[in-house]
């Protein structure tokens, strides 16, 4: 019973420490630099690779083919290949679905390839190597938190010339400010939070990047302990 009470102890004490955090900058400074740490834009790409993120749709595929989108658009020349695991004689199956998704959004049909066996970013990188030629430049497009891990992972099989571009969300431009009282309701003991914009979002949304750091600093782990970065 005591070795069980320090562990809920010290799972306490973890709480308040990253509920403190989700308070201060530095839950997005992390996130930003998984995105960014590993992006760049040396080389004009010859091939844009899309790596999909889950289902379609999907807030990851959604948000990185509206990116690969603009990337196809910027590089005309380029040919998009969307890396997802999936059976390709299904027109419903995730990768035809997220090809359907591009031509939606203004790509040609036959500008688009497919990478279907690769299942985690290891393996997309090593069954890229079967589409495009090692010397080629590329152009990856990923979430923010998968950014750096991809890079690393193409460049350790021998990809030359890596480009990212990490699928960043944008911030709503309007004021979402209210006045509580205006709108009604019980206003006995309750705090107002209609201009509290930490309190309404920025704490949960840093709640929700220090997941995806931890998650994704335990990947970058064991990426490096296996040698496949």
């Amino acid at each position: 019973m005591r070795l069980l009470r320090r562990f809920f102890v010290l799972i306490g004490i973890f709480f308040v420490v990253c509920l403190g955090f989700s308070f201060t900058e530095q839950p997005f400074w992390g996130y930003h630099w998984l995105g960014t740490s590993k992006a760049e834009l040396k080389w004009k790409p010859k091939s844009i690779i899309l790596l999909g993120g889950g289902g379609m749709p999907s807030q990851s595929n959604l948000m990185r083919s509206w990116y690969t989108e603009k990337a196809a658009k910027t590089f005309p020349e380029a040919k998009v290949i969307v890396a997802m695991p999936g059976l390709l004689s299904d027109s419903l199956s995730t990768p035809q679905l997220m090809k359907s998704e591009l031509v939606l959004r203004g790509i040609p049909a036959e500008r688009i390839a497919f990478e279907p066996k690769g299942t985690n970013t290891r393996s997309q990188a090593l069954e890229c190597q079967g589409v495009i030629k090692m010397q080629e430049s590329i152009l990856l497009v990923t979430s923010p938190e998968h950014m750096r891990r991809a890079v690393l992972a193409f460049r350790k099989v021998g990809f030359e010339k890596v480009n990212a571009v990490p699928a960043f969300e944008n911030a709503a431009e309007a004021d979402l400010s209210f006045t509580d009282d205006e709108l009604g309701g019980n206003s006995r003991m309750i705090p107002d939070v209609g201009n509290n914009m930490n309190m309404r979002y920025q704490m949960w949304n840093h709640l929700k990047y220090e997941i995806l750091i931890a998650r994704e600093l335990v990947a970058l782990s064991y990426y490096k302990l296996r040698g496949w970065i």
